[in-house]
């Protein structure tokens, strides 16, 4: 769960730094209301849309190799057994355990169920950590929608005069808190982990908007 909950603030982060970016890109190029807007949506779907692919191929590739992991230690089962017994016995050896503990432990384990006992000891793979392509997609894309809302609905409701400030301000405070967040999930330094976070949100902010009024310049 802890890892799910990472992800989706990451997905978040993402959601709300990329498209506050562009928003303000657009914005300082002195595109209309209406273009602010729909280079928003656009990169809300685009962004999500790439998430998604991105994790489904990256998370198949975990699933097609974890898939050869076992196929191979199944067939390791079948043509030398004794030899996984002294494997696993090895795995338990090193984890302190007494060599003629270890041996039962491995040996009443693999009766029960030899290849889940290897998939767990020997590979690290659980039915809760296994990989789940579709469902990675899914989450990435759901996660980083949810953080590029923010930018949009500011912009979309900050009447024109204040909408620059209104989306800075906005984007940061939310960063803080995922960044907050993020730092409780991984037991660091709050103070180090906002820091961080608004910092190069902020870097990146500033050259949308500069890139963005340069760019805007050159094509008046």
């Amino acid at each position: 769960k802890v890892g799910w909950l990472r992800a989706a603030v990451l997905g978040a982060n993402d959601g709300i730094v990329s498209t506050a970016s562009l928003v303000l890109g657009v914005a300082s190029a002195n595109s209309s209301p209406s273009g602010v807007l729909l280079a928003g949506v656009a990169g809300l779907v685009a962004g999500a849309m790439s998430m998604a692919t991105g994790e489904y191929v990256s998370v198949s590739s975990q699933a097609d190799t974890e898939n050869a992991a076992l196929a191979q230690e199944k067939r390791e089962l079948e043509t030398d057994y004794q030899g996984e017994v002294r494997e696993l016995t090895s795995l338990y050896m090193q984890r302190g355990l007494e060599p003629e503990l270890a041996r039962q432990v491995a040996e009443q384990l693999m009766v029960k169920d030899a290849l889940d006992a290897h998939a767990r000891e020997e590979l690290g793979l659980t039915d809760i950590n296994s990989a789940q392509p579709l469902q990675a997609a899914v989450f990435s894309a759901l996660s980083f929608s949810a953080g590029a809302v923010l930018p949009l609905i500011v912009a979309w409701l900050s009447p024109l005069k204040l909408a620059f400030l209104l989306i800075i301000l906005s984007t940061l405070f939310s960063l803080a808190v995922l960044g907050y967040i993020s730092s409780v999930l991984s037991k660091a330094s709050p103070v180090r982990a906002i820091i961080r976070i608004t910092f190069w949100s902020t870097m990146a902010m500033l050259l949308s908007m500069g890139i963005g009024h340069f760019a805007g310049q050159a094509l008046l």
